[in-house]
């Protein structure tokens, strides 16, 4: 049996999002940091300005990559976005539960959970979306090819991927890290890191990252 416990994420029109997690094992369960700064970057006032009327999300397709609770997705879907969140099979029903739980903050939008192994067949999830969203998924180095696979075969030329991740100093993770870049930075794809003054103020850290990865095309 699986104990639930919720982690919220205020939006800044005051609602919020009720992420479940899970006390079961492995490391999809809970809501990283990562994710939090990344779904709060999604509301920043480049993306996301009512009094202004600026909403880069309304009607857009996006695609999470390695979802795991779903919590950066439900963002995209409560700004507007038409979301596909995705990961293997074992985290669908914490997914379903988590879009289940804050129906009644998505209005314009949707979401929807799908299992997408990477390096696998991509063609349910073609045409290519205009975002691919991913926190903290650039640890495990058996899955660093399949990942830029997946990458390559999902986007197209107006495709932004936006990346998070928590930058690890232990262990094997600055190889994973540099191994991530060394494949992406090729001929194939540009990297742009996201400066802290366009990020959350409050839910930012100096050992998170945000990049923009697009198609070198």
């Amino acid at each position: 049996k699986c104990d639930y416990f919720v982690r919220e994420i205020e939006k800044n029109d005051a609602c919020t999002l009720k992420v479940k997690q899970c006390y079961l094992g492995d490391v999809g369960c809970v809501v990283w940091d990562a994710a939090i700064v990344l779904a709060k970057y999604l509301e920043t006032k480049q993306f996301y300005e009512p009094s202004s009327r600026v909403n880069v999300w309304a009607d857009r397709r996006v695609l999470e990559l390695g979802a795991g609770t779903g919590a950066v997705g439900l963002m995209a879907a409560a700004l507007g976005a038409h979301v596909t969140v995705t990961d293997l099979e074992d985290l669908q029903t914490l997914l379903r539960l988590n879009i289940q739980e804050n129906k009644a903050l998505i209005d314009s939008g949707s979401i929807t959970a799908k299992v997408l192994k990477w390096g696998e067949d991509v063609s349910d999830f073609l045409p290519p979306p205009h975002y691919i969203l991913m926190a903290d998924c650039i640890y495990y180095e058996q899955s660093i090819v399949p990942l830029v696979e997946s990458l390559k075969l999902l986007s197209g030329p107006e495709t932004c991927i936006i990346c998070c991740y928590e930058q690890r100093t232990e262990g094997i993770n600055p190889k994973v890290e540099r191994q991530f870049f060394e494949v992406t930075t090729n001929l194939y794809f540009i990297c742009e890191e996201v400066p802290a003054d366009k990020q959350d103020p409050e839910f930012s850290s100096p050992d998170i990252h945000i990049l923009h990865i697009r198609r070198n095309v």
